[in-house]
């Protein structure tokens, strides 16, 4: 396969600033009780820094807090209870040379995160909820903007598509289009085709192998399919703590087409596995 350039620009991220010609790792703090992998391994605050600080150790750019999970069927969180879990943490990472993003829908949450010390809005339900799309036009600052149809309790109920390339690119597109409308800078925008959300296993297979479309759309693009159930399915049924290699694999095929950032549950060996990537790049192989 012909590799992918990766766009030589700067994410300005608050002070610091991410360099999108190489691939980055976002590793994945979930300070929640039910998150579908790790829930409840970090949700207190020392156990959350802890394993941050680890992974800011195996590689990773860029730490990505989360206080409400999104796995199927996931149960609401109110907005204090989500606040209350994040905004210590982002406190604290704040003390140190990382960038921070937040992964709610919550306009509320992302401006106390921010009031806190983070720099990015990874937002799966694309700026949808009421005042998103003006609050990300007002804090300026980078937004990851995902596909995925309905939520998480009804999502897996509405995978119908014509062709789920095509389409997931025209759905991101709209949502793009409304962001920039509401005032959105588009070079603070970052583009994710929503691995895992209202898609079946035979569709996200699907998307990771034209995952190289989503570079007609112009904007960097993070591929998040860490230990989804479609990794899981492809491995013969492998469960969630099972699919760290199958999950590397799938990234650096997703980053081979253009995706600029992955976001890992395994850090180091994403991290790893990106080092002898660009070996090879580097040598032309």
């Amino acid at each position: 396969m012909q590799l992918m350039p990766l766009p030589n620009r700067m994410l300005q991220c608050g002070q610091m600033k991410l360099d999108l010609s190489q691939p980055h790792v976002m590793g994945i703090l979930n300070v929640t009780p039910d998150s579908f992998s790790d829930g409840g391994k970090h949700n207190t605050k020392d156990q959350a820094i802890a394993y941050a600080l680890q992974m800011i150790e195996d590689g990773a750019s860029i730490i990505d807090v989360g206080g409400e999970s999104t796995r199927p069927g996931a149960s609401v969180v109110e907005v204090d209870d989500e606040i209350r879990r994040v905004v210590p943490v982002v406190e604290e990472l704040a003390k140190h040379d990382v960038i921070i993003s937040i992964d709610t829908s919550q306009p509320e949450v992302i401006k106390a995160a921010v009031q806190a010390g983070a720099h990015v809005w990874n937002d799966v339900r694309a700026l949808t909820r009421p005042h998103a799309l003006l609050t990300a036009a007002e804090l300026n600052i980078p937004v990851i903007i995902m596909h995925m149809r309905g939520e998480p309790t009804t999502m897996n109920n509405l995978d119908q598509y014509d062709d789920v390339t095509t389409d997931v690119i025209k759905e991101l597109q709209q949502r793009v289009d409304d962001a920039i409308q509401a005032g959105v800078k588009p070079e603070n925008i970052v583009i994710d085709p929503g691995f895992g959300f209202a898609k079946n296993a035979q569709q996200n297979l699907k998307l990771l192998n034209e995952f190289y479309k989503l570079n007609d759309m112009g904007y960097p693009i993070l591929s998040a399919l860490s230990r989804k159930r479609f990794i899981g399915e492809a491995l013969g049924g492998a469960d969630a703590q099972n699919r760290a290699m199958g999950s590397v694999a799938a990234h650096l095929f997703s980053i081979q087409q253009g995706a600029c950032m992955v976001r890992a549950h395994d850090v180091k060996a994403m991290s790893d596995a990106i080092k002898v990537w660009q070996a090879m790049n580097n040598l032309g192989v």
